[in-house]
């Protein structure tokens, strides 16, 4: 309902919890940066890529986020 670009909610977090650890104080402005930064990061690259015409987002934020988000949850699971 809320659309492919939810996955950046979704990963962004995981990834955030791998880089700085367990510090709120932390977290909250990195997830911010990083969200923002992979958002923005994907617009441009949906637009450059297949130029004259444009990719979705939702699929370029999939492809460049789902590595990052698959390694962070396996090392979360092999952590606990």
């Amino acid at each position: 309902a809320a659309g492919p670009i939810v996955f950046v909610g979704l990963a962004v977090p995981h990834v955030v919890r791998a880089l700085v650890a367990s510090d709120l104080r932390w977290q909250v402005p990195v997830a911010l940066l990083l969200g923002a930064t992979l958002l923005v990061g994907s617009d441009v690259l949906a637009r450059v890529v297949a130029r004259p015409t444009e990719l979705m987002v939702g699929v370029v934020t999939a492809f460049l986020g789902a590595p990052f988000l698959l390694a962070a949850v396996r090392r979360t699971r092999a952590a606990a």
